[in-house]
């Protein structure tokens, strides 16, 4: 098993405020940051703040806890499969209103992302996450408690990605600090 290690990791679009201490990271977002491409909305943009491993192995699982206190429309902190700009995966619960959060999935293919909500409770602001890599497929869970995950969804991404942390807010006043700890990397649990 292998724990959180900030030398394992490496930095996509850096934030200027974050801190790492006691296997805990904490990123405070840009306002304006997000990914997403293209469908329906019709904008681009590629700089979320994210923190990612690279792995040569096709078998591992991937887990940590988020959590954060969105302020914000789609303020969000999850798990993230990066390829390039044009294919990856991000997984979070988005803050909507003081009424409603999702619990949502992107996945970006040849430039063009889907997106895939539930509605959980209003003021959920953690959540487990679990990403499990089986060759050139993964499968996406959630537990509220860290114990019992639920499937999000299963997805082929093809070629080998960097894969770990990322926290964002789309919206141009938006900024919340996310915390990320028990992050764990084990051969696949995925059956």
């Amino acid at each position: 098993m292998h724990t959180f290690c900030l030398e394992n990791m490496v930095w996509m679009n850096r934030p200027d405020v974050f801190s790492v201490a006691n296997d805990q990271l904490m990123i405070r977002t840009k306002p304006g940051t997000d990914l997403w491409k293209r469908t329906h909305y019709g904008f681009e943009r590629d700089n979320v703040h994210a923190l990612l491993l690279e792995s040569g192995k096709e078998d591992w699982s991937f887990s940590f806890k988020a959590s954060f206190h969105g302020s914000a429309l789609y303020d969000q902190c999850g798990v993230l499969l990066y390829q390039d700009t044009d294919n990856w995966m991000k997984g979070a619960i988005e803050y909507h209103d003081d009424a409603s959060c999702w619990l949502g999935s992107v996945v970006t293919l040849g430039g063009y992302s889907d997106w895939a909500t539930t509605e959980i409770p209003a003021g959920r602001n953690e959540m487990w996450y679990r990403l499990s890599r089986k060759g050139a497929d993964y499968l996406l869970e959630s537990a509220p408690d860290g114990i019992h995950y639920a499937q999000m969804r299963i997805f082929h991404m093809g070629a080998a990605a960097r894969f770990g942390l990322y926290a964002c807010s789309p919206s141009p006043d938006g900024s919340f600090a996310a915390t990320f700890t028990d992050m764990r990397i084990v051969p696949s649990i995925w059956r």
